[in-house]
């Protein structure tokens, strides 16, 4: 996925959560809505992590130099960590807190129409870039399902959009139920269980993104079909006996370090060795990932 692809993403995300978040706090400091007000804790930590994904997009297409001579693309993964740690610690935090002091003290949300509304405007601003999302990263995993694809891909920009945005979606539908049932079964402490709902959504989306982003810190290798295809360039090739280790590490979305043993023959000349090195070199970047 390239990165214009993924900051185009991003970017309709960014627009359409602050609109969001500007109409979700007006509502909740007028109605007095807990779940309300947890929607709109959602919708700006979803900026602020935003913001982060595009500063890591940036940080990490810097070119190698001295202090980093493998380059910079790391950074996207450091900054998606981060933003899964906003999530939790601000979004699923602040929600939870919230709704369990809603539970204890209950209080009548009024004038629910306003939040109705909200919600449902909402839910359309979101929609937009969930679809977005959606087709960029559906685009890309081919005939993989779901959760084979998140876990396979290399790049948490799309992704953690995706998750950002599904969270989201799920988050106004249980704000909306919780909204309902307070009102029109008279049970003011809905309101408050739908705050945690949302909370405990939002951790779920944190713990799932963190696993992820921790594989990409650690250092995950490329596709098997990408180290088969670099390990049968080598095939049938007249001075070469054996390829013991093909050792690859994902540095960033499009960038792999690669570490190869080969076995030459006994009889090849030093000269031919770099000779040969040199035209695999050449051989191994023009191939298609």
């Amino acid at each position: 996925m390239s990165a214009h692809s993924s900051k185009k993403v991003i970017f309709a995300a960014l627009i359409g959560n602050f609109l969001i978040f500007i109409t979700k706090l007006g509502a909740a400091l007028w109605t007095n809505s807990s779940a309300m007000f947890s929607e709109a804790i959602h919708s700006i930590v979803d900026c602020g992590n935003q913001v982060l994904l595009l500063y890591g997009i940036k940080k990490s297409s810097q070119l190698p130099d001295a202090e980093h001579p493998f380059g910079y693309g790391k950074e996207l993964y450091f900054w998606s960590f981060v933003v899964a740690m906003m999530i939790f610690a601000v979004g699923s935090g602040v929600s939870l807190y919230e709704g369990i002091h809603k539970i204890m003290e209950p209080a009548v949300v009024k004038d629910i129409y306003i939040n109705y509304i909200v919600l449902g405007v909402a839910i359309l601003f979101e929609a937009y870039p969930w679809k977005m999302a959606y087709q960029e990263f559906n685009a890309r995993r081919g005939n993989l399902s779901m959760i084979e694809a998140v876990h396979d891909s290399k790049d948490p920009s799309l992704f953690a959009i995706l998750f950002e945005d599904t969270a989201a979606l799920l988050g106004l539908s249980v704000a909306m139920i919780g909204l309902f049932i307070g009102d029109y079964f008279g049970i003011p402490e809905a309101d408050g269980i739908a705050s945690v709902c949302i909370g405990l959504i939002l951790a779920s989306t944190a713990a799932l993104l963190a696993f992820e982003c921790k594989s990409l810190l650690i250092g995950e290798a490329a596709d098997p079909k990408v180290i088969k295809s670099i390990a049968d360039l080598f095939d049938g090739h007249p001075h070469i006996d054996n390829v013991n280790e093909v050792l690859t590490m994902h540095m960033g979305p499009n960038d792999v370090l690669l570490n190869l043993s080969l076995d030459f023959n006994n009889d090849i000349k030093a000269g031919d060795v770099e000779t040969i090195i040199s035209e695999f070199e050449q051989k191994i970047k023009k191939l298609q990932w």
